[in-house]
């Protein structure tokens, strides 16, 4: 594997179509992974195989019309995404070309309608001078207007040196020179392969959570700046709504929504919504610090394939300016099957159910992008990774699924049966870990929260009893049981309603900050802890059971996300309630 010849790159021929799978002759000067443009349009391709004088080639296009004897052109650079402003609030494809401009090569044709080629102006204003020595991740300026806060223009990797020009303050087109380093020129936009991890100085390890406002994920199942996530999840057992309502509560900096191969009507309901909710951070739209790269199942496979890529390095560029940011993906399954179909289609050995052999070699480098570093900069920012998997059949054993789950540090399983029970969001807490729990415990006991290690241990111990105790309750009976153990049955009901459920319909209940988290489990585990006492008394478990636990149930719709106080006080009056238990 590697360059044919050590001559220009130039123009071959197609040899063969097979769907996606292009092979090409005499394309002397290529090398692997390189881009080229099939045919007289310009289709847009990349090379993954070579063979003496025969390359793959697949394609990010449909090339129907595409026939033997057709010239194809090398483009001498791999594929590459183009990354400046115009990316916060956009809508892209697979390889980042704007949709709102789709009609420009949604014909399709060359690897045209790129960021850089857009004839948008921006707001640039210069942090440094003729003069000034920089360094790779350096701040030569600003660009405003382009999102929520002002977006850094930084010194590329690889280009250190004295400023020998710099643009005035003024409005700039995005392919715009706006600096000269040690001979090289620095454009507002730069292009990036989309295969390659960016450069870091260091990477760290963060203690600090990132808050998802889901108090099932949070309380119980917490992920780390800049760590990774599967969520794996059969039909209908809520993937997307979860995604989505991570996408619009968690608070990272920077949200990137890779569509890979989902439904079209998805999609477009994520957008519609994201461009209506407000952000809470900013009071601005919610869209003006989003990035959606919507791929979806109709749209060709091998952009669906490179689109899991272009999310990772768009994260990538806004990690280095010292941002946290947060990369999901719906879904990898559906990434995954592309890989399979192409492999399928160059001959390549199957291995279990079909998938390439590479597969777990492949998952594990999307992962691995994730991380919180310190960049050339010097800043500290985060990508973290959120991807869904869509197991047929809710087979967890399936290949992806369980490929994933060696690599990630975090699995939020989404349970079928919680999900048909209509429990929301159904993270299942006996098959979900988190790896990061411990670290993040310690983090919140020497700083915010020094009660949440043992508040987390004492919740998940009321649900694993419960648990243990739902067998017996179906084979004997609840009055079976001793009162002690009818109390945990009532326990984890509780847990479960009162903590645990959460609608993403609700005004109040839809994100739920630390504070009301917190206030919601000690709520019910005071109230699981008087229940105890009463029978430790003598008071029968019947006679508990009849009370009326509404206000510790109703606590979760009634407080706002941040509204701890509504919920002590509800606490307050469930008490009181049971104080007249005798």
């Amino acid at each position: 594997m590697g360059t044919l010849t050590d001559a220009p790159h130039g123009t071959g021929r197609v040899l063969r179509v097979t769907g996606p799978l292009v092979e090409a002759e005499h394309l002397d000067g290529t090398a692997m992974h390189d881009l080229v443009a099939l045919g007289e349009a310009g289709l847009p391709g990349e090379i993954v195989a070579i063979r003496d004088t025969i390359v793959t080639v697949q394609a990010y296009e449909y090339t129907g019309g595409l026939a033997p004897g057709m010239p194809v052109r090398s483009l001498g650079r791999p594929l590459s995404a183009p990354l400046g402003p115009g990316l916060l609030g956009g809508v892209f494809d697979g390889l980042l070309r704007p949709l709102s401009t789709a009609g420009a090569w949604l014909e399709p044709r060359a690897v045209g309608g790129r960021l850089g080629e857009q004839r948008a102006a921006w707001t640039f204003t210069p942090r440094a001078a003729a003069g000034d020595h920089v360094s790779p991740g350096d701040v030569l300026g600003e660009v405003h207007d382009a999102g929520p806060m002002p977006l850094p223009l930084l010194v590329p990797p690889g280009c250190t040196g004295a400023v020998e020009r710099i643009a005035g303050p003024g409005r700039r087109r995005a392919d715009a020179v706006v600096a000269t380093v040690a001979g090289s020129p620095v454009r507002m936009t730069t292009h990036w392969p989309v295969r390659t991890p960016r450069p870091v100085r260091e990477r760290l390890d963060t203690g600090r959570a990132l808050h998802t406002g889901q108090r099932a994920i949070d309380l119980l199942f917490p992920v780390a700046l800049g760590s990774t996530v599967a969520v794996p999840g059969g039909f209908g057992t809520g993937k997307t709504v979860l995604l989505q309502q991570i996408a619009k509560w968690c608070d990272a900096d920077v949200i990137v929504y890779v569509g890979c191969g989902e439904r079209g009507n998805e999609m477009a309901d994520v957008i519609e919504e994201f461009g209506a909710l407000t952000d809470p951070r900013t009071g601005g739209r919610l869209a003006d610090r989003t990035v959606i790269v919507a791929n979806t199942s109709n749209m060709p496979m091998m952009a669906r394939e490179a689109s899991i890529h272009t999310g990772v390095t768009v994260a990538e560029y806004f990690r280095d300016m010292g941002l946290d940011v947060v990369v999901i993906a719906d879904s990898t399954s559906r990434w995954a099957e592309a890989l399979r179909e192409f492999a399928s289609r160059t001959g390549a050995l199957p291995a279990e159910e079909g998938y390439p052999a590479g597969l777990a070699s492949a998952i594990a480098a999307f992962y691995e992008r994730a991380g919180a570093v310190t960049t050339l900069g010097g800043r500290t920012g985060s990508v973290t990774i959120i991807g869904a998997v869509s197991p047929p059949g809710g087979d967890m054993a399936e290949p992806v699924t369980a490929h994933t789950q060696r690599f990630v540090r975090c699995l939020w399983t989404l349970d079928r049966d919680l999900a048909y029970a209509r429990h929301y969001p159904a993270v299942s807490w006996a098959e979900s870990f988190s790896r990061d729990a411990e670290a993040l415990g310690a983090h919140h006991a020497a700083t915010d929260d020094p009660e949440w290690p043992a508040r987390r241990a004492r919740v998940a111990g009321l649900l694993a009893e419960a648990d243990r105790l739902a067998d017996l309750v179906d084979l004997l009976g609840i009055t079976a049981l001793p009162d002690l153990e009818r109390v945990s049955v009532l326990a984890g009901r509780l847990v479960r309603e009162g903590l645990l459920q959460q609608s993403a319909l609700s005004e109040r209940d839809a994100s739920s900050g630390p504070a009301k988290t917190a206030a919601l489990a000690e709520a019910v585990l005071a109230v699981v802890a008087r229940c105890r006492e009463l029978v430790d008394a003598g008071v029968p478990a019947a006679r508990i059971e009849e009370v009326d636990f509404s206000p510790v149930l109703r606590a979760r719709e009634e407080a706002g996300p941040q509204d701890a106080a509504t919920v002590d006080a509800l606490r307050a009056t469930m008490l009181a309630r049971l104080g007249e238990v005798s």
